[in-house]
């Protein structure tokens, strides 16, 4: 009689172990495959973004004429085109497609931030006024050009795969695009800033919260409190600004009579050491420097940093929120400010005001009182407290300081982030 064994699943396992084996082999030479195509991919992408922002960054910094600032470079376009095809990826030419004009793959136009961030092909070369309108408005206006984008690509020479090329991959078109956007004045670097003052935000804008170069202010450091804040002195410093305050030696250090102070960078959107109270020493100076470049007849231009200021009340502490240019038209260090001598008011002066005209203003002839005097030449140039009152217009005050913002065409300066304050800034960030 045969002596049958029962069958045995497991006798075969040898041959399943083979099978798994072969099948996990083939999985693994995939994932192989993938990882290496993936990260060779990578790298070629990289290069070409590289390419990109090279190209939008070197446009959106010559976009605008140089002493003209928002009449628009047509020469920007070739510009980007360069610095991009300068680059390669993997040895190989990166492929810009633009030959002329501002189609293709190397564009002008306009960046909104709204709705996360939209850019507008424009070829305008119109220029765009600064004074008179919002941040908010110009971020609006597609025919304010403020961008240049450009496109990098590996078409004709496409991405070589490796492991790929078993399932068909021979080859991978690729392409990257970057947006270099120019803004208004931010972060100022050194030397950007050309006297330790700063000016209040509110007091440099309309009702409408527009920049206005119509309406002149003055800086009372804080000897008037109906009077309000303008602006104070501020030691340009950001460590421990909210507590260490303002030192007057700093201070007087940072006033110079002529060229920009020698400060460090100020970073936007962070604190600034300010005070509201005054500081002698650099009030002498700084007095002493108007005088010498002016003789006080013609206005004294300034680049300062604009800060928020609690109702126009300057403490230890503002946050930087971009720059401004400012004609200082006069500095007051009469001693008796309520019966004044002749002396110590205006004479003549001659101020630039909106589209570049001209304000001229000499003392009303056969007038010898100089409270009269001056009262009528701060109506001449709309000087007027922070804070209306009976009186709008700017009282004869001790150690006063009244500018009037510039509405001139000014040279780019600082990095790109700050609001809209006349400035637009000299070096561009990428949005995009």
């Amino acid at each position: 009689m045969q002596n049958l064994k029962p069958y045995n699943p497991l006798s075969n396992e040898k041959g399943v172990t083979i099978v798994l084996v072969a099948i996990l082999m083939v999985v693994l030479v995939m994932f192989v495959a993938l990882a290496v195509d993936l990260g060779h991919l990578y790298v070629a992408r990289n290069e070409l973004q590289n390419a990109a922002d090279a190209g939008a960054l070197a446009g959106a910094r010559v976009l605008y004429i140089d002493g003209n600032t928002t009449i628009v470079n047509e020469g920007a376009n070739q510009e980007a085109h360069d610095a991009a095809v300068a680059n390669q990826s993997e040895n190989m030419d990166v492929e810009v497609y633009w030959t002329a004009g501002n189609t293709g793959d190397v564009q002008r136009g306009h960046w909104s931030f709204a709705d996360g961030g939209v850019f507008t092909p424009n070829p305008s070369l119109a220029a765009v006024n600064l004074v008179g309108v919002s941040t908010a408005e110009l971020d609006a206006n597609t025919d304010f050009i403020n961008a240049v984008q450009v496109t990098a690509r590996r078409q004709n020479q496409p991405v070589a795969s490796f492991f790929a090329t078993i399932f068909g991959f021979d080859s991978f078109i690729m392409e990257a695009r970057a947006t270099g956007y120019i803004g208004f004045a931010g972060t100022l670097r050194p030397g950007d800033v050309d006297q330790p003052i700063a000016i209040c935000e509110d007091s440099i804008l309309n009702a409408d919260n527009e920049y206005d170069c119509s309406i002149g202010r003055m800086i009372n450091s804080g000897q008037n409190v109906d009077n309000n804040e303008s602006g104070g002195w501020t030691s340009l410093e950001q460590d421990g600004a909210c507590t260490g305050g303002t030192n007057a030696q700093e201070v007087r250090g940072l006033v110079t009579c002529s060229g920009s102070s020698p400060h460090p960078s100020v970073n936007l959107g962070e604190p600034i050491a300010t005070t509201g109270g005054q500081v002698e020493s650099a009030f002498q100076k700084l007095y002493d420097c108007w005088k010498a470049n002016t003789d006080g007849t013609v206005p004294w231009e300034m680049f300062l940093p604009v800060v928020t200021c609690d109702g126009n009340n300057i403490t230890t502490c503002q946050e930087l929120v971009g720059a401004v240019h400012l004609q200082v038209l006069w500095i007051n260090d009469a001693v008796n400010v309520n019966n004044p001598k002749l002396e110590d008011v205006p004479v003549s002066m001659d101020a630039t005001t909106l589209d570049g005209k001209i304000i001229s203003w000499t003392r009303p002839a056969g007038e010898t009182d100089p409270l009269k005097i001056w009262q009528n030449f701060a109506q001449k140039f709309n000087l007027q407290n922070v804070v209306q009152s009976d009186n709008p217009f700017a009282p004869f005050q001790q150690k006063a300081i009244y500018f009037l913002p510039s509405c001139e065409v000014h040279a780019q300066k600082g990095l790109t982030g700050g609001k809209n304050f006349g400035i637009l800034a000299e070096v561009p960030v990428l949005v995009d």
